[in-house]
């Protein structure tokens, strides 16, 4: 709910470049569920978490479609970057549960790719498809400094706690 709120409030005002950056933060909802998290539950709030965005920004369901295009993709994805052994039972996709460079692999690609089908989306066209690649690319980046602020920020409880 304080993503939705936040991005919906102050986030979506935000916009860099004359519009060309837009964080887009909300998505930090899904990339942090529990890696053990059902498929179907993903989708779901994928959905939800989607249109409530799309409530905010008066938009018919792009949010909603790239959104659960991102909990579409987030587990095939974590499979395909996860360690030998796999992950264990309880662990969160963070950077301190799972470390910098393997957050590094996680965050961007998801990010670049719930943008990509965004902009594209919001568009419908490949009309000015390097001007909306410069947008994707440009929000992308945007929004993964504000994702790892927030894992530094929010999510590292753990080892300042073992301290």
């Amino acid at each position: 709910m304080l993503l939705v709120f936040l991005q919906g409030l102050i986030l979506n005002d935000i916009n860099l470049l004359q519009g060309m950056a837009i964080p887009y933060l909300y998505i930090l909802f899904i990339l942090m569920l529990p890696m053990e998290t059902p498929r179907w539950l993903e989708l779901i709030l994928g959905l939800v978490l989607g249109l409530s965005i799309d409530m905010f920004t008066n938009t018919i369901g792009i949010h909603a479609s790239a959104s659960v295009f991102l909990a579409f993709l987030r587990p095939v994805y974590l499979k395909a970057i996860a360690p030998r052994d796999g992950y264990e039972f309880g662990q969160q996709p963070t950077i301190s549960d799972q470390g910098l460079s393997w957050f590094l692999k996680f965050a961007p690609v998801l990010i670049l790719a719930h943008h990509f089908w965004l902009f594209y989306v919001e568009v419908y066209s490949f009309k000015g498809f390097f001007t909306t690649l410069l947008r994707v690319i440009l929000s992308s980046a945007f929004t993964f400094i504000l994702v790892v602020l927030s894992q530094y920020l929010v999510f590292n409880t753990k080892r300042s706690s073992a301290v």
